[in-house]
């Protein structure tokens, strides 16, 4: 009889490519943004870094920057792409507005209401709500992939807030110290159901343009991928 307690499997949580979005719209859950073709390259790019691994679950969030993402990945390993809607972006009451620096959303007053609690955050998705929902779709790629590896296509926020939370982190933070740039895995390793270890990597970094990069201080006039 197998001991379930040293079966290792590996969950991968992807954030997704760069999203066409010449408008700087905080896009959040709304349809019809696709990833541009940098945003591609970047997916066909992890896919190539992932192929030789025993990946045998792929799933994504519903949005199309997360279902273009995953793609290629499933279809290098020959899998029916999954959805999961527990891997979609935080809900943000900014969502379809500008929100760069030094204009749009925040300059109206009616608006600074939704900035009172950062660490709710009263401006959306309570930061627990989203563990739950993002643990119970860690879990269940664990369950279907037993033994072998993962991959779940997500987007930033979520995956910084689960990642936070294992490693036991509060999760009301500087949302320029995220780690977890653009098509980046955050790795998740299980040892039966218990995670063991939470690593990190950027396989498509060097098509990440300077100012999308992790840590870096937005400017104005440069757009982030809003929405994440």
């Amino acid at each position: 009889m197998s001991d379930n307690s040293k079966d290792i499997t590996v969950v991968h949580l992807m954030r997704h490519g760069e999203v066409e979005n010449p408008d700087g719209i905080l896009y959040g859950r709304l349809p019809g943004y696709h990833l541009s073709e940098l945003g591609r390259q970047m997916a066909d790019r992890v896919a190539d870094h992932l192929a030789s691994r025993d990946v045998t679950h792929v799933v994504a969030s519903p949005l199309e920057r997360a279902q273009e993402t995953a793609t290629p990945i499933a279809k290098a390993h020959g899998l029916d792409l999954a959805t999961d809607g527990r891997l979609i972006e935080a809900g943000n009451v900014f969502q379809g507005k500008t929100f760069g620096v030094g204009d749009g959303a925040l300059r109206k007053p009616e608006n600074w209401k939704h900035l009172v609690n950062p660490f709710k955050p009263s401006w959306g998705e309570p930061y627990i709500d989203q563990v739950v929902r993002m643990m119970g779709a860690l879990n269940a790629a664990k369950d279907q992939a037993r033994g072998h590896e993962a991959v779940l296509v997500s987007h930033q926020l979520p995956i910084w807030i689960v990642r936070s939370y294992v490693e036991k982190r509060r999760l009301w933070h500087d949302p320029r110290k995220r780690q977890c740039t653009l098509a980046s895995l955050t790795t998740f390793t299980y040892q039966g159901d218990r995670i063991v270890s939470v690593g990190y990597a950027e396989p498509a970094i060097d098509l990440v343009p300077a100012h999308l990069r992790a840590g870096v201080k937005p400017v104005k006039g440069k757009s982030k991928a809003f929405g994440a």
